[in-house]
């Protein structure tokens, strides 16, 4: 695994997150899909709630337990409960943004100074799998892509909405 690669991608990821979502309306950061789950499919306004959440919350805590004791429980989580609950918060999605940034910032910090990490720690997650440091450090980078992904197919449906009655088939 090369650690120095995906810290970079993890660096980068706050700068590219913004570029795509610049010059997005303030009344569209609310809208959702329509969706038959629970909860209902998110806004671009819960992306970066739970963005913010798992920075604060899950990787960076737990690959710091799993790197300096991973036999320590890990704090639980609730990622739907947080966004649910941020819904009709007073919190600007450029607030959110900007905390993003600095606690990512945070994050690589801490991870380029880390000295000699153990990558192959491992915690024993209660579904009862294990999870090394590296896999925790692999898939916090690949959560990122996975939302990149996500507000990509968001602001695609929100042109799909505006430029109705004509259609976006066309795009792909």
């Amino acid at each position: 695994m090369d650690a120095d690669r995906f810290i970079a991608r993890l660096e980068e990821f706050p700068v590219a997150l913004s570029a795509v979502l610049d010059g997005v309306a303030s009344d569209d950061w609310a809208w959702r899909p329509a969706s038959t789950k629970p909860g209902g499919a998110w806004s671009l306004h819960d992306v970066l709630v739970h963005l913010v959440s798992e920075e604060t919350d899950d990787f960076r805590p737990r690959l710091r337990l799993t790197l300096e004791d991973p036999v320590l429980d890990w704090p639980p989580l609730d990622p739907e409960g947080v966004v649910e609950r941020s819904r009709g918060t007073a919190d600007a999605p450029q607030k959110l943004l900007r905390r993003f940034r600095d606690d990512r910032r945070a994050s690589v910090a801490w991870l380029r100074g880390l000295a000699a990490p153990r990558w192959d720690n491992a915690h024993r997650h209660p579904r009862g799998f294990d999870l090394r440091a590296g896999d925790l450090l692999a898939s916090w980078t690949a959560h990122d892509a996975r939302h990149l992904a996500q507000v990509a197919k968001l602001l695609h449906g929100l042109v799909a909405r505006d430029g109705a009655p004509f259609s976006v088939e066309y795009a792909g």
